[in-house]
């Protein structure tokens, strides 16, 4: 029989979710960052369900081309560009937009036969991470606009910062530093990551680049996504697969960690590590069993973890356990583990089943086929 780990996957949320966001940005297109297999939501079908997005964006070639050859005549756009100039072919073949961000991938485009290439320039204005310097933006600027393989360039940026909660300082430099070098050159722009789309107007431009908030997560850390009206998109569940009666004194898992102070009856949850759980998760940080809210307790393991049944009414074995998402919000789960609902969620492995949730009607939800991830 098949392990009980499932990562149920709304599809519905995913459309509200985009709704949301167009409510934050009226006059810009949105493009639905489903990198990371859709941060570990499934590509295509949550290309599917955002399918009322302006673009997409994502990483990896393989994944842009599978878009492509199942129907989506979006834009598409690779965020860290190209890695050799054979795949130049494949972008105008596929008509692939391509960031820019330093000499090399000039250089091969300065080279290449190909046309109609839609470029995005990245600048570093601040991040430091991808980007040209902003100093050389016009001899850049100017060289694109010569290479007859280029069709149309867009600029943009990336916020090392926006999800900060107290002090903006580094943002407002950061658009400071666009907004100089770029004023006076007539081409579209993008800037927002989910985290400016929600408090930044001002840098929303002609693009906005939502990610985590389309899954129904917060990109802060003092927020959940409900509280932007949200839907959480993934729910990781489980089931309890073998239940204890401890004595006072007794230890709980691994490195006898946790040590009961009082009798206790705990579950054993058919997920680990393995599965995609934070491993340095602690005592307390919170599940649901059956519905009711609980705690885990000891150290994770590869394949199982413990939760607290000492004071939750009559649950028997195979009772369902929810890790993170309808009820639990993955937020809660970040901030008890020390991390950020973008790693749980893009760390699912490939061993955890999905299952599609996929609205029929206005009054009915019904599953369909699993997905490979």
């Amino acid at each position: 029989m098949q392990r009980p780990i499932k990562a149920y996957i709304d599809l519905p949320a995913l459309t509200h979710n985009l709704l949301v966001t167009r409510h934050y940005v009226p006059d810009a297109k949105i493009m639905a960052i489903i990198k990371a297999n859709a941060y570990g939501h499934g590509l295509l079908h949550t290309a599917h369900a955002l399918r009322n997005a302006d673009g997409f964006g994502l990483l990896e070639l393989e994944a842009a081309i599978c878009l492509r050859e199942a129907g989506f005549r979006h834009p598409i756009l690779l965020l860290e560009g190209f890695f050799s100039t054979r795949e130049l072919a494949l972008l105008e073949k596929y008509r692939l937009s391509t960031v820019i961000h330093h000499d090399e991938q000039l250089a091969m485009l300065s080279g290449c036969n190909h046309r109609e290439l839609d470029i995005f320039l990245k600048i570093n204005t601040g991040m430091n991470r991808l980007g040209i310097a902003s100093e050389r933006f016009p001899s850049v600027i100017k060289q694109l606009s010569g290479n007859p393989a280029v069709s149309q360039v867009t600029l943009m940026t990336h916020f090392a910062t926006a999800d900060g909660t107290t002090d903006n300082t580094q943002f407002h430099k950061q658009l400071q530093v666009f907004d100089q070098i770029t004023g006076s050159t007539p081409m579209p722009c993008t800037l927002a990551n989910s985290a400016a789309t929600i408090r930044y107007p001002e840098a929303h431009r002609d693009w906005v680049r939502p990610g985590l908030m389309l899954y129904g997560a917060s990109p802060f850390a003092a927020h959940r996504g409900v509280d932007f009206k949200l839907k959480p998109v993934m729910s990781l569940t489980s089931k309890i697969i073998a239940i204890q009666h401890l004595k006072q004194g007794d230890i709980v898992g691994y490195g006898g960690s946790f040590q009961t102070d009082r009798p206790m009856c705990i579950g054993i949850v058919a997920c680990g590590y393995a599965d995609g759980y934070p491993r340095h998760a602690p005592t307390g940080t919170p599940v649901l069993v059956n519905g009711y809210r609980s705690r885990l307790i000891g150290k994770v393991s590869m394949d199982m973890l413990a939760v607290d049944l000492t004071e939750l009414p009559n649950i028997p074995i195979n009772s369902t356990v929810t890790l993170w998402g309808n009820g639990l919000p993955v937020e809660d789960i970040a901030r008890a583990a020390d991390t950020i609902s973008y790693e749980l969620l893009c760390a699912l492995p490939t061993r955890v089943e999905l299952e599609i949730l996929q609205e029929e009607s206005q009054s009915s939800t019904t599953r369909i086929c699993v997905e490979s991830k």
